[in-house]
């Protein structure tokens, strides 16, 4: 499989007042096309702050991460923009839906960027809503939604651009049991039928147990990567 992001020795730091925290310490790693990744770790192990530099939202502080052969620390944000939009999918943790705009055109926005068509973007947007089971409330607002309703839309807008990687951050969070089943079956079909590398952070073991590959994240390093079957001992104090 050919690598979608590589992540070269990659390490993040934030100023907290006088404070320096590191989340992350020289991680590396690549995530290849048809992936199917979950990062597990406790609270302020820097699951989160990877994932965020994994999708270019983010740049390491030293190292380096590559999305589809392009450095982020070397590219304009225009052009980040740009590659975010055509490579990477978001599921975020708190949706981020447009709350005056409907279902179907939140799904959408993502393709205005790309300078779709309107009549295309909606029809695309209308198949992914069906696709998660809510082509019905189509054009409802988010206020009109439960919040695992909103977590669908959140994911129809993730894969409406066909992007080659899916970020998701617990994803699974906002749901009960048999409908973040069905949501994981959504994501895992098109990770295996299309081979969009997927990749989860979650604090569920059973959600982690379903990928065929387990990274387990400590104090801001990998501390397992089931890839290569490797084990890093921890080191130094455990920070945020």
């Amino acid at each position: 499989m050919t690598a979608a992001i590589e992540v070269r020795q990659a390490a993040r730091t934030y100023r907290v007042g006088q404070t320096e925290v590191a989340a992350l310490r020289g991680v590396s790693l690549t995530v290849r096309r048809g992936d199917h990744i979950a990062v597990v770790g406790p609270s302020g192990s820097g699951k989160s702050t990877l994932l965020q530099l994994l999708g270019g939202l983010d740049r390491p502080t030293a190292g380096s991460v590559v999305i589809d052969g392009h450095d982020t620390t070397t590219v304009g944000e225009a052009e980040l923009a740009r590659i975010r939009n055509r490579v990477v999918g978001f599921v975020f943790q708190g949706f981020h839906l447009q709350p005056r705009t409907s279902a179907l055109d939140n799904v959408a926005l993502p393709l205005v960027y790309r300078g779709v068509r309107r009549a295309e973007r909606r029809r695309r947007a209308a198949e992914l809503l069906d696709r998660v089971g809510l082509g019905a409330r189509a054009r409802h607002l988010p206020g009109q939604l439960s919040g695992g309703e909103q977590q669908r839309v959140a994911i129809a807008r993730a894969l409406v651009t066909e992007p080659a990687v899916l970020l998701a951050d617990e994803p699974t969070g906002n749901l009960d049991s048999a409908s973040g089943g069905h949501l994981l079956d959504l994501l895992e079909q098109l990770n295996a039928e299309h081979g969009v590398a997927l990749a989860v952070v979650t604090h569920d073991h059973d959600v982690a147990a379903r990928a065929r590959r387990r990274i387990v994240m400590r104090d801001g390093r990998i501390i397992t990567d089931t890839e290569h079957d490797i084990t890093a001992a921890p080191t130094g104090p455990a920070r945020a």
